[in-house]
């Protein structure tokens, strides 16, 4: 194959979800206000949880840390697509996809851990109280955070290193509406053998495994709840947990949509699902975590009464 054909020296054309001008105008205000809504959601609550001592707490350093996932995931790949929107240049070059796609896959695999994080942090407060100070101390909960970053980056290199050895030939169109990694490689035009097999492997570890042991977490969480003979300590028990559940679902559920299906089946379609897990997921874990978290709203009001006196 000529070496001019190569993708290293090629750029890619994300075309969206759809070319039509109209549409594209309405797709830049959607995504635009989930955008500014997510960063806004996400920011009020690292603050919230940085600036109030009472937060200070193992799940709250968690869920501050997956705030910042989150505004970190869609910061990565929105803004460009909103210029893409915009734009009648919809080209993004072969280095720019490569970033996109390794924060993509960092990120993705970072929620997933710190979920898990979360998971064993319930866990331990309610099947081993008295525990709870030292199992999670503050140097725990910061190696189990260094243990998931590294774990997570490690996987995106890996991920974003055997895509520089794919080739790409023909159309270098992705009707989507970032670099994600089953698109890239149903474009390539060389043996991608290598890159569905590790990605089997290393996806079976780093989401398999973690599910698994949220799935055990809770399988024995719901045994102490249910020895708790009060109907309001029950209650109590299990709201601690609820919210966590709820994103657990969310973030599974979106990310089974798009991935559990064989590669040569994935089409446009699945640009929906996509948005689901890359947009409304992040989107909505701020609000779930806040809408009964009497925590954080106390947190907030302190935050901006603060603020107002300061200024």
């Amino acid at each position: 194959m000529d070496g001019s054909n190569h993708s290293r020296v090629s750029e890619f054309l994300l075309l969206g979800l759809s070319e039509s001008p109209e549409h594209q105008r309405i797709l830049f205000w959607m995504f635009l206000s989930m955008y500014l809504v997510t960063v806004v959601g996400n920011v009020l609550i690292i603050l919230a949880i940085s600036f109030d001592s009472h937060l200070h707490t193992p799940m709250y350093f968690f869920l501050a840390n997956l705030s910042f996932t989150d505004l970190f995931f869609v910061t990565n790949t929105i803004p460009k697509m909103l210029v893409n929107l915009q734009s009648q240049n919809k080209a993004i070059s072969y280095g720019g996809c490569l970033t996109q796609l390794y924060f993509l896959v960092s990120l993705v695999a970072l929620d997933n851990l710190i979920l898990a994080m979360m998971a064993y942090d319930r866990y331990v407060a309610i099947c081993r109280p008295l525990h709870y100070t030292s199992a999670m101390s503050p140097r725990v909960c910061i190696s189990l955070l260094t243990l998931c970053w590294a774990l997570s980056v490690l996987y995106g290199l890996i991920h974003t290193l055997l895509m520089t050895n794919v080739t790409f030939c023909g159309s270098r169109k992705i009707h989507y509406i970032f670099c994600e990694m089953y698109v890239l490689l149903r474009l390539a035009c060389s043996n991608t053998q290598i890159n569905h097999t590790v990605l089997i492997a290393t996806g079976s570890f780093i989401f398999l495994t973690p599910f698994g042991f949220m799935v055990m977490s809770y399988v024995w969480i719901v045994r102490a709840i249910l020895r708790i003979p009060s109907a309001s300590s029950k209650y109590k028990a299990f709201s601690t947990c609820a919210s966590h559940l709820a994103v657990v679902s969310l973030f599974y559920g979106t990310l089974c949509m798009v991935y559990l299906k064989p590669l040569d089946t994935y089409s446009m379609k699945d640009s929906v699902a996509t948005v689901m897990y890359a947009v409304v997921t992040p989107m909505m874990n701020p609000f779930i975590y806040s809408l009964r978290n009497k925590d954080i709203h106390g947190a907030l009001g302190r935050f901006f009464i603060g603020k107002s006196f300061r200024g």
